[in-house]
């Protein structure tokens, strides 16, 4: 049995890193081909988009990059990664009223500058931060624009200053340092405790198949073969186009076809673009033609 191109969504475990969960789906489902759309970090949980196939084609040009967690924090305490599972930098035992939290919760909504932490996967110099920060080396980095469309305080208690958030953001967001910077606001330090991943690009929790339950069975290859997404519904939000047998022809050689002869096509419109055998890939309406984004047949 071989497994389709498409999206096949896991629940990933903590403990794991999001290259480990790929690193063991090449050998259940017998497929080098794949990646993710998103890094999760190995305390994190939750929503793990693989692609697999001539779906990993998708991972740099998704149109939807909205992803939401639940994120467990403490105030009082900073840490150098940020979440639970650093060395402690600072510690605080003033009170923190959940009055106050919500007083500041407005200046990290919207549109805003994060600095990516040291304990990260972004490259500086050729290096992976976190690689650095092993060293014990510190270098300058540069703020990063992200956006956080939601951000509600789901839960406070008081007197262990512990709670939990729930965060919509975009691609590029480090939920544990948006802790640790509203921890700063305060004037007493934060740091993140657990974090898990609800929904990214589209697809929630209770689409995911759990990676243990998965790694587990016998029939792995089978049972993730049923629950593979096709791959066009990462782009629900373009409009389709359909081909003739002709046409499909002709676009597949890289002919630019008259968008006047394909019904609904709309000059500087990207469109999910359909032949007689299925999905075809992305295209975008120029100048009167049709051509090819990507490919996916």
């Amino acid at each position: 049995m071989i497994i389709p191109n498409g999206i096949l969504l896991i629940d990933k475990p903590s403990g794991y890193t999001s290259f480990d969960v790929i690193a063991v789906l090449r050998g259940l489902l017998h497929e080098k081909r794949l990646g993710h759309t998103g890094t999760l970090d190995p305390m994190a949980t939750g929503v793990l988009p693989v692609l697999i196939g001539k779906a990993t084609g998708a991972s740099d040009i998704l149109p939807i990059d909205e992803k939401t967690y639940r994120a467990d924090f403490v105030l009082g305490k900073s840490t150098d990664t940020q979440d639970i599972t650093g060395t402690a930098l600072l510690e605080s035992d003033k009170p923190v009223s959940e009055a106050e939290i919500l007083g500041k919760l407005p200046e990290f909504r919207g549109t805003i500058s994060q600095l990516p932490p040291m304990y990260s996967a972004v490259s500086v110099g050729g290096k992976r931060l976190y690689e650095l920060a092993r060293q014990g080396v510190s270098v300058e980095r540069t703020p990063r624009e992200i956006t956080i469309y939601n951000l509600t305080l789901e839960a406070y208690n008081e007197a262990d200053r512990t709670g939990t958030l729930l965060v919509s953001c975009s691609k590029g967001t480090y939920i544990r340092t948006l802790i640790n910077d509203l921890g700063d606001s305060l004037g007493v330090g934060g740091c993140m405790t657990a974090l898990r991943r609800i929904s990214a690009h589209g697809f929630g929790i209770d689409d995911c198949i759990p990676f243990e339950e998965l790694r587990a069975s016998e029939n792995a290859l089978e049972i993730a073969t049923e629950r593979i997404i096709p791959t066009d519904k990462l782009f629900g939000c373009y409009g389709e186009l359909g081909l003739s047998e002709a046409q499909t022809r002709m676009y597949k050689n890289g002919v630019k076809l008259d968008a006047k002869r394909v019904r609904g096509a709309q000059e500087g419109e990207t469109f999910r673009i359909y032949g007689d055998c299925g999905f075809l890939g992305l295209c975008r309406v120029t100048n009167g033609e049709i051509r090819i984004v990507k490919n996916f047949w």
